[in-house]
């Protein structure tokens, strides 16, 4: 089995009179995560399972007499598909207010109604952690940085669900049946949007766009939304952890764009059977933009798992000078040129140096990049 890198991060946490929350995609591991810390942890605990109707039934707005009698002698509770049952977060806190030697853990597959269930009745009360697809770290402490390095093409044109990864030359079916409907779910669940076919279409426009800055208004006239509804549909998108948006910087000079942005994918492998291309890099047109996109996310499960805080963007000006990548913490600019072939030389523009001095500037290629995402 792959060790996650939460795992760790979540026992030491543990018994510290606060809810765990664990968020991620589905089919991203989150219930296999939270068996194997309930194995290694080795104290009696009950599962709850939010996708059962009787469970449901029960955890809804319950009392704290109920829910003693629920948890009985149990020391840890673990309530998984959090997001199905209604006030699971006064539920919870109330377990954490009135039985302060019990620990709950909840996991939760969409941020779509979780953010008002859980995490505000929680303000003060909680540790709250994604579960991405599975890392470049996790791999290469998995097998080894040789073995993860050789398989690059493959991670950039299947991606890192676990299944994916563990599957024997199946991964085009799999990850077909991820992208049908399963994935989007939740966002089908509430009915917060009508047509698939619509969604479909946003995907593909959005797949199609990777490493360019996207226009709400130009995608809407494609596939016949007008541009707040591109953007609500877009919102839905990130909290199901399908997209994640980057924003431009623009701090000092009149020529940068102000209100830019580039979405990407969480998942190379979700974006390319979305587009339902799979040839091999050699044959492709976006590997470029599949390279970006790989190393934007690796980062951020990098970033997120070593409890790193900064802020993401990237830089163009209206001329078209352009960095791909910048991350802000504590008030120091660090600048990334991501390039394929480590024998073209990453150029950073003249403007950018000028405005932002004190800024850390690197090349980022095929011969280095491990050193970026781990």
């Amino acid at each position: 089995m792959i060790e996650r890198k939460l795992e760790n991060i979540i026992i030491e946490r543990m018994f510290k009179k606060k809810v765990i929350i664990v968020m991620g995609a589905r089919q991203v591991g989150k219930t296999t995560l939270l068996k194997s810390i309930v194995k290694k942890i080795g104290i009696e605990y009950i599962w709850l399972d939010g996708d059962e109707p009787d469970i449901r039934s029960i955890l809804s707005n319950a009392s704290s007499t109920k829910l003693k009698k629920i948890i009985g002698k149990y020391k840890l509770v673990v309530i998984d598909e959090a997001q199905r049952i209604n006030n699971i977060g006064l539920s919870a806190k109330l377990i954490v207010d009135n039985f302060k030697d019990i620990q709950v853990l909840l996991s939760g597959s969409s941020a779509l109604e979780i953010a008002n269930e859980l995490k505000e009745p929680l303000t003060g009360r909680k540790y709250e952690y994604t579960l991405f697809p599975i890392s470049f770290d996790e791999m290469v402490k998995h097998s080894s940085l040789i073995e993860e390095t050789r398989l690059l093409e493959n991670r950039l044109l299947y991606g890192n669900y676990p299944d994916v990864i563990l599957s024997n030359s199946n991964e085009i079916e799999l990850l077909g049946q991820l992208t049908t409907s399963y994935l989007y779910k939740d966002i089908f669940s509430y009915n917060l949007i009508k047509k698939p076919t619509i969604l479909e279409k946003l995907l593909q426009a959005l797949a199609l766009q990777i490493g360019s800055e996207v226009s709400f208004n130009e995608i809407g006239q494609l596939i016949g939304l007008d541009p707040t509804t591109v953007e609500r549909y877009i919102d839905l998108l990130e909290k199901a952890y399908v997209i994640f948006r980057l924003n431009s910087l623009n701090r000092n000079m009149r020529n940068e764009i102000k209100k830019g942005k580039k979405i990407y994918f969480y998942d190379l492998g979700i974006r390319n059977a979305i587009i339902k291309s799979f040839s091999s890099l050699e044959l492709r047109a976006d590997k470029g933009a599949l390279w970006e996109n790989y190393l934007i996310s690796e980062r951020i499960k990098y970033n997120h798992y070593n409890i790193k805080y900064c802020n993401m963007y990237f830089w163009r000006t209206h001329s078209q000078q352009e960095i791909d990548y910048i991350e802000e913490e504590s008030g120091k600019l660090s600048a990334y040129e991501f390039k394929w072939n480590p024998k073209k030389k990453a150029k950073f523009s003249k403007s950018f140096l000028k405005s932002y001095k004190d800024s850390n500037l690197k090349n980022i290629n095929i011969n280095n990049y491990f050193e970026f995402i781990s």
